[in-house]
């Protein structure tokens, strides 16, 4: 039974979901909660339908890694990042002049979320995400050119979700779904 103060609390997100889920999941990894532990509070995760419901899921779990955040930053030339790398919580890349290439498609995700913010002046960016990732571009603002992407058929959960934000003032920005 929920009080009337629960009410009038907003609903759960799926970002809170899958921050409880990742702090279930270290402490797993970590050898903090068996496997039946696990599943049970797994069950009560995806079944709350209050913060105090989910706050009693994630009672006794450690709490999560701080976020990380890295900041590239070019006035000309080119950023680049692909192969094997390590994306941050937080990705800011800021550019005044130059191209940004940033391929994801075999850098290791560490976060179920990741947050990439482009401050781009003239130039292009185009961003290789994995497969099965979800992209969310509600929080990019274009100026004279539109963004180019065709979003993948609904993924399954646990796949990463890539959230791209900032503004772009003279570039356009390219988001392709790796192949393999």
């Amino acid at each position: 039974m929920t009080s009337p103060q629960e009410d009038r609390l907003p609903l759960l997100s799926e970002d809170d979901r899958e921050t409880a889920v990742r702090r279930l999941r270290e402490a797993y990894a970590d050898e903090r909660v068996s496997h039946e532990e696990m599943d049970e509070r797994l069950g009560r995760m995806v079944t709350a339908k209050t913060h105090s419901e989910l706050a009693s899921a994630v009672a006794g779990l450690p709490e999560e890694n701080p976020d990380t955040t890295s900041t590239i930053t070019a006035a000309a030339g080119r950023i680049q990042r692909r192969g094997l790398w390590r994306v941050p919580r937080i990705l800011k890349v800021e550019s005044a002049f130059g191209k940004v290439r940033l391929d994801l498609s075999r850098a290791v995700i560490e976060h179920a979320v990741v947050d990439i913010e482009l401050l781009l002046g003239t130039g292009g960016a185009r961003i290789t995400v994995p497969r099965d990732a979800i992209v969310d571009v509600e929080g990019l603002r274009t100026g004279w050119k539109d963004l180019r992407y065709k979003a993948r058929r609904p993924s399954r959960p646990g796949e990463p979700k890539i959230r791209i934000s900032g503004a772009m003032e003279f570039g356009r920005l390219k988001i392709r779904h790796a192949r393999r």
